[in-house]
């Protein structure tokens, strides 16, 4: 018997046990933070994994099959000129205006297609951190020049920590251009303004349905809320054309799929959420049974949502568990967050941006909880600190990241956000607390 293994299945037994025998149900906080975790997960399944990871993860799986490698490598690869890269990673990230979760599918797929390392990070930064919406609702709550500050931030974040993780890594990546340029060149299947329209139509569905509902009650933002379902029916009727004309599918299968949510668009106008949830079984129905191109599609895209989706769904149960939702707490206490980011201290600043970067933010309740936290005592510096960390990552974001990047690029990337929001914390919080 070997009993340097069977010491450390000992161990393991033994520290499983002391668990389950001092577990501390009953108390009152412990039996709250079990609460607030199912809560949070639940709230999480309902307005994110239909609304924004399943778009998602048919636009990811789309840029694995229809997206030639080639078109990668040329503007996000290696070799591609730098300032085109990082423009496109920053800008196409930005388009989006997403949560730290839903960016991951879609920073899978262009990674694994080719993107150099360094856009493929400025890519999966920008996409929740520059946020249009978020940053003009953090200049009219919290101040024109924690708004400014956000935006500059966010946007060097994105470049500067693209850039060195590019250069941190630069070995590995020469590596794997040496492999992509020795792979023969694929054959482009349609022209190239057609697959960018594509891609705008499923673009568009995923920002139009989780586009939020504005303070104002007037004025073009809460004119576009008013018709965000109507916009996302336009773009999905599109996607439907183009996958009839361009994509060679069968019309009659095509009217199959979308006639339920259809026909319940019109008869629960009230309920959107269901005719969304139909149009998409109808859609994952129609390309998996598809023989072509379809087919491929959606098996790209199923690969995705295994590899992601457990992992998102785990990392918001502990961070519930952890942290609680908005306006409730978990095992971690409000007042000692509240305590430890007062001040513009360097200890201030490297908490808030330590909390921000494990908490999970759903896209534009940072704000509010900010606003909260500062009422409480938080210094400036640490607010800005947390709203370029918080944004850009968050527990359940690190574990999917792992399983894309590894851990010495994931640990390293984590660094690099938390270190760069501590330092324009400290420094935001010099000229303005």
């Amino acid at each position: 018997m070997n009993w340097k293994n069977e010491g450390k299945y000992l161990l393991v037994i033994i520290a499983v046990f002391l668990g389950c025998f001092y577990l501390p149900v009953g108390a009152a906080r412990f039996d709250n933070a079990v609460f607030e975790a199912f809560h949070l997960v639940k709230w999480y399944a309902r307005e994110h994994v239909l609304l924004c990871l399943v778009p998602a993860f048919f636009i990811a799986g789309a840029i694995g099959v229809f997206i030639s490698q080639a078109s990668v490598m040329k503007y996000l690869g290696p070799a591609a000129d730098k300032i085109l890269a990082y423009g496109v990673a920053a800008v196409s990230g930005s388009v989006l205006a997403v949560c730290s979760c839903t960016i991951l599918p879609l920073f899978a797929g262009i990674y694994k297609m080719g993107a150099g390392l360094g856009p493929a990070a400025a890519f999966l930064y920008s996409g929740p951190a520059i946020n249009v919406l978020a940053i003009i609702l953090t200049a009219r709550i919290l101040g024109p020049e924690m708004g400014l500050a956000r935006a500059l931030g966010a946007v060097i974040f994105s470049v500067v920590i693209g850039v060195l993780m590019a250069f941190f890594f630069r070995k590995e990546e020469q590596a794997k251009l040496a492999v992509r340029m020795a792979l023969p060149p694929e054959e482009v299947k349609r022209p190239l303004w057609r697959t960018s329209l594509y891609f705008a139509v499923m673009i568009g569905i995923l920002v139009f349905a989780n586009w939020g509902r504005p303070q104002e009650a007037t004025g073009i933002w809460a004119a576009v809320y008013a018709a965000k379902w109507w916009l996302t029916s336009g773009f999905a009727a599109a996607l439907a054309l183009m996958l009839v004309f361009w994509f060679d599918m069968r019309a009659w299968k095509v009217a199959a799929a979308a006639a339920p949510a259809a026909i319940l668009a019109v008869f629960l106008p009230g309920q959107p959420l269901i005719a969304f949830t139909a149009g998409f079984i109808g859609l994952s129905i129609l390309t998996a049974t598809d023989p072509g191109e379809g087919g491929a599609w959606f098996s790209s895209s199923w690969t995705f949502a295994k590899q992601i989706l457990p992992l998102l769904l785990v990392g918001v149960l502990v961070a519930g568990a952890l942290l609680g939702r908005v306006g409730h707490e978990g095992l971690i206490p409000s007042e000692w967050v509240a305590k430890a980011v007062g001040g513009n201290s360097l200890l201030a600043n490297l908490f808030a941006a330590f909390a921000g970067a494990f908490m999970y933010f759903a896209t534009l309740t940072e704000v509010p909880i900010l606003q909260g936290l500062m009422g409480s005592g938080m210094g400036k510096g640490p607010a800005l600190a947390l709203l370029l960390a918080g944004p850009a990552l968050s527990l359940p974001s690190m574990l999917v990241i792992n399983t894309v990047l590894g851990l010495r690029k994931t640990v390293v990337f984590i660094i690099l956000v938390v270190v760069m929001a501590t330092i324009s914390g400290m420094l935001f919080g010099m000229f303005f607390g």
